[in-house]
């Protein structure tokens, strides 16, 4: 199905499915026409929406444009950025490692690297920082993938951009990048491979997601989603040409579907190793996610168990275990919700990070009410 839907604000290009699995032949149409009306709300240019059920994909949609000023559609095909979702594709590529025997979650940093991690001072890889501080040798994959470090989340953040322990490892939530720098490191330097390759093979091809890359393609350029700022303002995607497993995902809504759809199925992963990557490990305090190091302690968060699992959020729903995954820049939206007993998610990609202002209404009317945790993820009260 395809449809034209024009507005006195911009045309909205739509592309889905006409019904849903399980649900009212209209419930699709609810789920487009409160999308559209959500986003002119909001003056949001571009939004991407899949929902899953029971494992399956019953709904990918696109609507309004990829491009304002040439007035290009976003479709289901359109490349767009998938931030931070980058981090939990990485980590279900990393479990398969430790399914295979080839790595453990808890083993220390200093059995998996060939030399010190401080004696790595590459410009990519520079740890030499923290020489002299002997906390480094405390980290192990899983108080990476549970954001546990102590380091603020990028270097360039902190006043003098050189990297830092604020605790030490496995003390308490603070999101990182940094820590998923360091494991890319222990793939490359530690097991000798090649992580851009693992995640085509170990996750793109697996879920057959033929636009999805960790690096850029030329192929990419001919429908790609610019970006849109909190003012409305332009910015050219970033054409990433390294590999990062913090954030160097570029995807479209139809592979995110695939790829969630099989993560909460569980494929591709033992019943244990799936159990230990949604699993509740480390208990959630702070009131916000950012800024990553604040303090405060929040007691709401008890009241759902909000806490990190490996490479997510998880938190405890009315309908059961759930969890979830958002990816951030000043141009770029994602978010996935996950509730586990019933394989249900939502996806939601947008090149105008004004969307986030949206999803959690969204959320309601594609999921119902669900204990999902926003003040905390969108510094909301």
């Amino acid at each position: 199905m395809y449809r034209i839907i024009v507005t006195s604000i911009f045309t909205l290009y739509l592309v889905g499915c006409s019904a849903l699995q399980n649900r009212s032949s209209g419930f699709a149409g609810t789920i487009d026409a409160e999308s559209l009306r959500l986003m002119k709300r909001e003056d949001v240019q571009g939004l991407a929406l899949a929902l899953i059920e029971n494992g399956k994909i019953v709904h990918v949609a696109a609507y309004g444009q990829r491009n304002v000023e040439r007035s290009l559609p976003l479709t289901i095909d359109t490349i767009m950025y998938g931030a931070s979702l980058t981090k939990t594709a990485f980590t279900f590529m990393l479990l398969q490692l430790v399914d295979e025997g080839r790595l453990d979650l808890d083993t220390p940093i200093t059995e998996l690297l060939p030399r010190p991690l401080p004696e790595y001072n590459e410009e990519d890889d520079d740890y030499s920082d923290l020489a002299g501080d002997v906390r480094w040798q405390a980290l192990t994959p899983r108080i990476i993938l549970t954001h546990t470090t102590g380091f603020a989340n990028f270097r360039w953040l902190e006043k003098d951009q050189r990297l830092q322990f604020h605790f030490s490892p496995g003390i308490r939530y603070g999101y990182s990048g940094e820590g998923f720098y360091i494991l890319q490191l222990i793939l490359e330097q530690g097991l000798g491979l090649d992580v851009g390759k693992e995640m085509q093979t170990r996750v793109f091809d697996r879920f057959g997601m033929s636009n999805t890359s960790m690096s850029w393609r030329a192929d990419f350029d001919t429908n790609l989603a610019d970006g849109y700022d909190v003012n409305g303002s332009f910015e050219p995607h970033d054409q990433r040409s390294s590999v990062s497993a913090a954030g160097s995902m570029d995807t479209t809504i139809t592979d995110q579907a695939l790829l969630w759809a099989g993560l909460v199925r569980g494929d591709g992963l033992s019943a244990a190793l799936r159990d230990e990557f949604v699993r509740p490990q480390v208990p959630i305090t702070s009131q916000h996610q950012f800024p990553t190091l604040a303090t405060e302690i929040e007691p709401r968060n008890n009241d759902i168990n909000l806490s990190a699992g490996l490479g997510l959020v998880t938190f405890r729903d009315t309908s059961g275990p759930a969890w979830f995954k958002g990816g951030h820049n000043p141009w770029t939206g994602n978010m996935v919700i996950c509730l586990e007993n019933e394989k249900r998610c939502v996806v939601m990609l947008a090149n105008d990070v004004r969307a986030e202002r949206i999803y959690p209404e969204l959320t309601r009317i594609v999921l119902g009410e669900t204990r999902m945790p926003w003040r905390w993820e969108y510094n909301s009260n």
